[in-house]
């Protein structure tokens, strides 16, 4: 993540005031992708989201038949949640200090949340709180650059978003502190939204919530001139926003 520590921290605490659209408009995660990472746990597990914002990963997890507890550092986040998924419970804290007892899941997972993590004292913390033979799974969704128009997107907002998604440095050092066995799976998901959709999701990125209000305008003016002109998206009421989805299951010996 670019930046520095306390560029990071301003961009993680951005999430509350964007709380109501990321929950509208973020993409959710495939169940095939979800199951990758809690193959070979208890049936039911017990499994800890941690970063969860507004639980669209929880949601998946707890459709496969799992208990799920939801961690995260904001209370708006948490609200949006346990609106939508009365049934997980939730918790105010980071990876680096869980709020939960020792030994008491038998996975952590992280959704579109793991590059925020310090991988050191999450990874101590996330080792306290598994059960033996438990797992950390790490998914993210990327949009899919090999789709032109999304392409074209990624170079309107690269500049801003550079460091914002997956880096499989974030995973390495994860392997390397937790000393895990890991595997991949790469899936996908497809949102059919309209363009302005496209663009409301976009301003729920930390990086478009810390800007100011004229620079987050122009910012975003950028994208809607974007797809009001390219001819994948010029005048089409419904855009299909591919996404691909990595997976990554974690085993620490």
């Amino acid at each position: 993540m670019t930046g520095g520590p306390d560029a990071m921290r301003t961009r993680g605490r951005s999430f509350g005031s964007v709380a109501a659209g990321y929950a509208a408009l973020r993409p959710s995660y495939p169940a095939d992708a979800v199951g990758s990472l809690l193959a070979g746990t208890a049936r039911p597990a017990r499994v800890l989201d941690v970063g969860a914002s507004t639980g669209l990963l929880s949601e998946v997890v707890l459709a496969a038949g799992h208990e799920v507890v939801a961690v995260d550092p904001s209370r708006e986040m948490l609200g949006e949640l346990t609106a939508r998924l009365p049934r997980v419970g939730t918790a105010v804290g980071t990876a680096e200090s869980l709020p939960v007892a020792d030994r008491c899941v038998d996975a952590v997972v992280a959704g579109q949340a793991a590059h925020w993590f310090d991988p050191a004292p999450a990874a101590r913390e996330i080792r306290r709180v598994l059960r033996p033979g438990g797992v950390l799974g790490l998914v993210w969704n990327t949009r899919d650059v090999r789709v032109p128009w999304i392409a074209a997107l990624e170079e309107v907002i690269d500049d801003e978003a550079r460091g914002h998604e997956a880096d499989q440095r974030v995973v390495d050092a994860f392997v390397a502190e937790l000393d895990a066995e890991v595997g991949m799976t790469e899936s996908g998901i497809v949102q059919r939204v309209a363009p302005e959709d496209v663009v409301g999701g976009i301003a729920t990125r930390s990086y478009v919530a810390v800007m100011d209000a004229a620079r987050r305008e122009q910012f975003l003016s950028r994208v809607r001139r974007l797809l009001d002109g390219h001819p994948g998206t010029r005048g089409r009421p419904v855009l299909e926003l591919r996404y691909v989805t990595h997976a990554y299951r974690l085993a620490p010996r």
